[in-house]
């Protein structure tokens, strides 16, 4: 701090503390000290966010000073995925200061449809259970992106935190918030609900990155203590694609730290899989998350052909 500064702080302190004991004279110290941090912003390394603080990036008010580049990247409120026309190389990064998240709902979280392949579709988050009007939460700190309807989401609120992570709480039945306002970690930004196409009330919560649908369950654990999986986390393909998990339950978690653990967790493993009855190419491609396409090209089969029980078949996953 400047000694100007220093010396103008300090006499101002002293006359507000001449004020509190005069009833007579007002002076907000916290103005001033604004004023002073507005000065110096360069300078400063405050993180008060509980997130990621970018190289260049200062926070002074988590309310009305962000200056953070996360917050400008294709900011468009009108779309709810503003990351439509990018392309991302995989694996990448993300990092988190804090080791936990604020949960979502208040009740305990039981989860009724993983992130996986559904009904022949892609479910790009899960399905967390709870009763129409129950407090839904801001997971972390962050600015609103977007705030409106869709036809699948139904009532929907899209979140920009400042690591890059975008939060998607969907089927509400009120949004309490509007675009660009700024949230607060354990801020009360809906009312859950049944909205849009939806069979029965829960919250759909999806975790992206730049376009990206990220398994939630890979960077959080959804238990009671509501754990971040680890504070720099490398996300490959497998943890970006639908239809290598299932819905019905939580697929096996090995976190990549490092981007060396990331790039090996990506060579393709082959399995040895004998056929059993009541087996078909469809069954086998959606139990152990292979294309069918894979399984004959890597067998040398048709789509067509007819599996013999015993017969040997190699997966590569």
């Amino acid at each position: 701090m400047k000694p100007v500064y220093l010396f103008f702080f300090l006499f101002c302190l002293g006359f507000n503390n001449y004020g509190q004991n005069k009833k007579d004279i007002k002076i907000n110290v916290d103005s001033i000290i604004q004023i002073i941090l507005a000065e110096d912003i360069q300078k400063i390394k405050k993180d008060t966010l509980g997130q990621l603080a970018i190289q260049d990036s200062i926070i002074t008010s988590p309310k009305d000073s962000i200056i953070n580049t996360w917050l400008t990247e294709n900011w468009n409120t009108s779309v709810l995925n503003s990351y439509k026309q990018e392309t991302i190389i995989q694996p990448f990064n993300i990092k988190f200061l804090d080791s936990t998240y604020h949960s979502p709902i208040e009740r305990k979280k039981v989860i009724t449809s993983h992130y996986g392949w559904r009904n022949r579709h892609p479910h790009y988050g899960i399905d967390i259970d709870l009763i129409t009007g129950d407090n839904v939460f801001a997971m972390f700190d962050g600015k609103v992106r977007y705030v409106g309807y869709n036809r699948g989401h139904g009532k929907v609120i899209v979140i920009r935190h400042f690591n890059g992570l975008e939060t998607v709480y969907a089927h509400l039945s009120k949004r309490l918030v509007k675009a660009n306002d700024i949230v607060l970690k354990g801020e009360i930004i809906g009312k859950g609900g049944n909205s849009g196409n939806s069979t029965g009330s829960h919250l759909h919560l999806e975790v992206n990155y730049k376009g990206n649908h990220i398994n939630p369950e890979y960077l959080f654990d959804f238990e009671e203590n509501n754990i971040v999986r680890a504070q720099n986390i490398w996300v490959t393909k497998k943890w970006t694609t639908a239809y290598n998990h299932n819905t019905k339950r939580q697929s096996n978690i090995k976190i990549c730290n490092t981007l060396d653990e990331a790039i090996q967790s990506e060579v393709k493993q082959k399995e040895l899989y004998i056929v059993k009855r009541g087996d078909t190419l469809s069954r086998i491609s959606s139990k152990h998350h292979v294309s069918i396409t894979s399984i004959c090209k890597s067998n040398a089969i048709r789509k067509t052909s007819t599996l013999r029980i015993g017969q040997k078949l190699i997966l590569v996953k």
